[in-house]
C-alpha cells in the first residue's frame, strides 16, 4: 500500500496529513508514506519531524488583488505552474501510490490534479469552513472532499462526494480533565481560568488590546489568565502594562508569556478562550467543547477566520468581534459578563462540543480505506 499526503502553507494543512498518516502507519505497518509540499512551506520543518519523507514541487500561491505588484507576483506564478505540473508527474511516477490524499495549500494543487487526470483514487480535506481556492478546483475531479463541519457541504457542487470528517486534534489533547490540567497548573482556588493567544508570532494590535484587558483584571483579579504575546509582543508588552502603573508580580493570577509550551494543558483547564479562528485553533476549540470569543484575523485570503468563526456562532459555541470593533475593554466586559453567567456558558459548552469530532483521523481513514478498496 503506497499513499501519497500533500499539504502545505500552515500548520491547519499540515497536521490533519500528519495526523491521518500516523493513523494509517499504525494499522498498516507496511505502507509506504509519501509527503509532499511547496519548497519554501512550513511542511519542510514539520514533516521530516514526524519521521516521513518529503519531496517538494516548486509552486506559489495567487494574490487576490489588482495591484501592481499582485499582478507581478501572478504573473510569476503562472510561470511556475508548468514545471509544478512536470514535477508533479515525475514524483507519482516515481512512488506510484495507491491514493493520493491533499489536505489544502497551493502545493496539493498539481499533484493532486495531475493524480486525477491518471485515474489514481484521490481525496482533498478542507479543514476551514468555507473552501479555499485550492479546494474549490480540485473539488472537481476529486473522488471524496472530506471536510471539517456539517455546515460546509452547502458550499460544493457534488454533495455525494462530500464527508464530514471534521479536523484532527493532537491526541495529548484528550489526556487529562479539567480539575487534573488546574492541579497541574497550580490553580488553587475555584476562580475560571481565561486563555487568550493570537497565534505563534503574536498580533501587535490584539496584544495592545489584551494590555488594557489586563490593566482592567487587575483591579480586582476576578479570574486567572494566561495571555501569550509572541516573540515580538513579549518585548515591549511588559513594558506597556508597566506604563499602565500595573505590577503583574503583585498579580500572579495573571501570566504573562511568549509562547506557550503546555497548550494541551492549559486548553483542558481553561473555562474561556479568546483567539483567532483559523482551522486547527478552531478544531482544538471544539474538541475540548470550550467556549470561546474569536477575533478572527482581518489578514488571511479569502477572510477564511470570520467565516469559520461564524459557524461557531450561528451555533452558539462562541461570540464573534471582528477586530475593527474590539476594544481591551469591550473584550473585558465581554469576558467578564460570559464568566458570571454559568447558564450561558455551559450552554456554549455544549454547542461547542456538539461541534467537534473527535474522531476525525479514524473518520479520514475510513475514507482512505474506502477508496482503497476501489
Amino acid at each position: 500500500m503506497k499513499v501519497l499526503f500533500t499539504c502545505g502553507g500552515t500548520a491547519g494543512h499540515i497536521n490533519p496529513a500528519i495526523a491521518a498518516a500516523h493513523l494509517l502507519k499504525q494499522r498498516h505497518p507496511e505502507a509506504e508514506i509519501l509527503f509532499v509540499g511547496a519548497q519554501r512551506g512550513m511542511e519542510n520543518e514539520l514533516v521530516p519531524r514526524e519521521g516521513y519523507p518529503l519531496k517538494t514541487v516548486e509552486i506559489m500561491r495567487f494574490q487576490r488583488s489588482l495591484s501592481w505588484f499582485a499582478i507581478r507576483y501572478n504573473a510569476k506564478t503562472l510561470y511556475h505552474l508548468p514545471k509544478s505540473k512536470r514535477q508533479a508527474k515525475q514524483i507519482l511516477r516515481d512512488f506510484r501510490p495507491d491514493l493520493v490524499v491533499g489536505t489544502g495549500g497551493y502545493a496539493s494543487y498539481p499533484v493532486v490534479r495531475e493524480a486525477a487526470k491518471q485515474k489514481i483514487p484521490t481525496a482533498i480535506h478542507e479543514s476551514n469552513a468555507v473552501p479555499g481556492l485550492t479546494t474549490k478546483m480540485l473539488a472537481k475531479v476529486v473522488d471524496r472532499i472530506m471536510v471539517g463541519f456539517e455546515d460546509s457541504r452547502q458550499h460544493y457542487h457534488r454533495p455525494e462526494r462530500v464527508v464530514v470528517t471534521g479536523t484532527p486534534v493532537r491526541g495529548d489533547f484528550f489526556e487529562r480533565t479539567r480539575a487534573e490540567a488546574r492541579q497541574e497548573l497550580g490553580l488553587t482556588d475555584d476562580r475560571p481560568l481565561v486563555l487568550s493567544y493570537f497565534g505563534s508570532l503574536g498580533a501587535r494590535d490584539m496584544n495592545r488590546r489584551m494590555a488594557e484587558f489586563i490593566r482592567l483584571e487587575c483591579k480586582s483579579d476576578p479570574f486567572y489568565h494566561i495571555h501569550a504575546a509572541g516573540n515580538a509582543g513579549f518585548q515591549w508588552m511588559p513594558d506597556l502594562i508597566r506604563s499602565m502603573d500595573v505590577n503583574l508580580e503583585q498579580h500572579p493570577a495573571v501570566q504573562l508569556k511568549e509562547y506557550i509550551y503546555n497548550m494541551a494543558v492549559i486548553m483542558a483547564a481553561a473555562d474561556l478562550i479568546i483567539c483567532r479562528a483559523g482551522a486547527s485553533t478552531i478544531s482544538e476549540v471544539t474538541a475540548l467543547s470550550k467556549p470561546a470569543i474569536l477575533i478572527p484575523s482581518p489578514n488571511v485570503t479569502g477572510n477564511h477566520q470570520e467565516k469559520n468563526a461564524r459557524v461557531l456562532e450561528r451555533r452558539g459555541a462562541a461570540v464573534v468581534i471582528p477586530e475593527a470593533e474590539c476594544s481591551g475593554e469591550g473584550l473585558f466586559e465581554t469576558a467578564h459578563r460570559l464568566l458570571t453567567d454559568e447558564t450561558r456558558l455551559m450552554e456554549m459548552k455544549h454547542a461547542s462540543g456538539a461541534m467537534s469530532a473527535p474522531d476525525a483521523a479514524e473518520r479520514m481513514y475510513q475514507v482512505m480505506m474506502e477508496l482503497l478498496r476501489f
